[in-house]
């Protein structure tokens, strides 16, 4: 039987896992989870794994938060003893987080395969450390699973085609099976006192915007003056931030919030008129669901969402304001990210260079 190691640590992790994870249980692969503790707020870990359906984690490394150095050091020092216990066939990492970076290292300096889903996602910002770990982890990988076509792209102009397969998305898998099985998509809405279509759900976690209190200013000050109501779905990072600047997180058409479990964040979306954020999975998670974005960045790994018209990048301040009170975009029905079935075609994959 095949063993097959995922490595995971953050919120996004867990929504990519939960589908392979349902998949090897289908097909009777031994799928041993490693959960980094990378972030070890309820709220984004244990949570997430009730959420989804995610078993529960095999090893936690109980990392916790640090600096980048600090943290990816100390998930090396603990991993190379799972590894080399579990001796797993592979070793899946997810990502680009200081968790996927650790996770690819220490497998390969063992001499276990390393398989990257998700590979090939390229910002071209060398200042974001994902783009570090990103890059670092799919020139270090055996097998490159690449969500998507651009994706495929950049790792052949990196040279690195014969190592890489086109497997879809595994965020549209879960997305959609969580959208199929809300029970009560109204009650979130409710909940959160808004009205369905006129409201539009924010995040903002990214370095670059938290830590320049201008920066942060101009971005709280932009969703204050949207023309509809915008909720903020706000991170303990954010709120302390917000609080060392002298920022006040409410006003105008801004509220404020504790983040939601995946279910209902999706619920949120979907019902929304439009998403703010500096997240790259939600951007299109937004697009998946048909809800127009607005990203806080200079540019994005997920191109086929701005090209199709359904996400417009922007700088904080009037330019942020004016693009999140937006109409509509044109409908499409283009599906770069797959249909649903990217967890499969990862474990065809992985058994396919077996043995």
């Amino acid at each position: 039987m095949q063993r097959v190691l995922s490595v995971v640590g953050a919120r996004p992790q867990f929504v990519k896992l939960a589908p392979v994870a349902a998949e090897a249980a289908r097909r009777g692969v031994e799928h041993v989870i490693v959960h980094t503790g990378q972030h070890y707020d309820p709220m984004l870990s244990d949570v997430f794994f009730a959420d989804l359906g995610i078993p529960d984690p095999d090893v936690h490394l109980e990392v916790g938060s640090g600096g980048h150095g600090e943290q990816t050091g100390a998930m090396l020092a603990r991993m190379d003893g799972v590894i080399t216990d579990y001796d797993p066939d592979w070793v899946l990492v997810y990502g680009d987080t200081n968790s996927t970076l650790a996770g690819a290292l220490s497998a390969v300096k063992l001499h276990r395969r390393v398989a990257h889903l998700e590979a090939g996602l390229r910002s071209y910002n060398r200042r974001m450390p994902e783009e570090h770990n990103r890059v670092m982890t799919d020139h270090a990988a055996d097998l490159l699973l690449a969500p998507t076509e651009v994706a495929m792209a950049h790792l052949a102009t990196e040279g690195l085609a014969e190592r890489s397969v086109l497997v879809g998305d595994v965020m549209t898998d879960v997305l959609l099976k969580v959208r199929s099985e809300l029970a009560d998509p109204a009650a979130v809405t409710a909940r959160l006192g808004l009205v369905p279509g006129e409201y539009s759900v924010a995040t903002i976690h990214r370095a670059e915007n938290t830590d320049d209190p201008r920066r942060l200013a101009a971005v709280v000050a932009a969703l204050q003056r949207v023309d509809h109501p915008v909720v903020l779905l706000a991170h303990p990072r954010l709120r302390a931030r917000a609080a060392q600047h002298g920022l006040d997180l409410h006003g105008g058409s801004l509220t404020t919030r504790d983040p939601l479990a995946y279910p209902d964040l999706v619920a949120a979306v979907d019902a929304a008129r439009g998403v703010v954020t500096d997240s790259g999975g939600l951007q299109k998670e937004a697009f998946l669901l048909r809800t127009p974005c607005t990203t806080v960045r200079t540019e994005t790994e997920w191109t086929e969402t701005v090209e199709l018209g359904w996400n417009v990048l922007v700088e904080p301040g009037p330019e942020l304001a004016a693009a999140a009170s937006r109409d509509q975009p044109p409908a499409t029905d283009a599906a770069p990210y797959g249909t649903g079935d990217a967890a499969a075609r990862t474990l065809d994959a992985l058994a396919g260079v077996s043995g």
